[in-house]
């Protein structure tokens, strides 16, 4: 995997570099009636509330050994969470040229001036029976770690079935002479920073700005067991006739939201 650290560095002062991971991450199910539809929200509710999602941020501190500075959170409603987390370097953070190759469960040690953000927006179709999770979180860090080492724990919290990544390296640092490094490390795609377990259960496009230190990773799960869709019905009370048209809409919504377009219907 091309993800080796640029050659050692002596720097004038601090890290200047802010990498910033964003993604959307979706789950997708079929709600058959309003009452169905009303308790799947009511169910992301409690399972993605402010203070589970605020677990899974100081879960993610504790594994690094990060000091969280302060937490903000909210529930909303009708529906919805939000946390944010600011999180403090502590004393054993990896050294500023030390590469840490990804591991499943690996996250990054957030540096000063560091945040986390998940916000979460469940919603539903007004008569088709679809129901979506939308999760959206950032991961900002200023120094020399990528926020990408907290991909896989992350992804491994929500199991999701669609999900868009975007990385930006922004601003620079400089050496000990003056001269700016843009960035400082070595990166070809999201992608090398997922686990391969993981990166088998989906597939995945790229869109990259290499000059730009742009990346942007789109996810969608290849394993469609209409089972793993219904909620508050199952697939053996459903005629073959039901089943046929809810998976179209399934895979339609899915889709859709995977290559970010309206798809005509035919």
């Amino acid at each position: 995997m091309d993800i080796k650290a640029i050659k050692k560095l002596k720097l004038y002062g601090f890290n200047n570099l802010t990498k910033t991971l964003s993604f959307n991450m979706y789950d997708i199910c079929y709600a058959k009636t309003a009452q169905h539809r009303d308790e799947y929200i009511q169910y992301i509710d409690e399972e993605y509330n402010a203070e589970r999602l605020t677990c899974i941020l100081t879960e993610v501190a504790n594994m690094i050994g990060a000091n969280i500075l302060n937490t903000a959170r909210q529930d909303y409603d009708p529906q919805g969470a939000s946390v944010t987390m600011l999180i403090a370097e502590n004393k054993h953070t990896t050294s500023p040229t030390e590469h840490v190759e990804p591991r499943p469960d690996a996250v990054v040690c957030h540096l000063d001036k560091s945040h986390i953000t998940v916000h979460t927006y469940p919603e539903s179709h007004p008569d088709q029976g679809i129901s979506t999770f939308r999760a959206d979180i950032d991961v900002s860090t200023c120094g020399e770690i990528s926020p990408l080492k907290a991909l896989n724990y992350l992804l491994n919290s929500f199991n999701p079935d669609i999900v868009n990544i975007d990385y930006r390296v922004r601003g620079f640092t400089r050496d000990i002479t003056g001269k700016k490094f843009f960035i400082d490390h070595k990166i070809n795609s999201i992608q090398n920073y997922i686990g391969k377990d993981t990166r088998n259960l989906y597939q995945m496009i790229d869109v990259n700005v290499y000059q730009e230190y742009i990346f942007h990773t789109k996810m969608l799960l290849k394993e469609f067991d209409l089972d793993n869709y219904l909620f508050g019905t199952d697939k053996k009370d459903l005629l073959p006739g039901e089943k046929k048209k809810i998976k179209q809409r399934l895979k339609r919504e899915m889709a859709e939201i995977f290559y970010g377009r309206n798809i005509p219907k035919v």
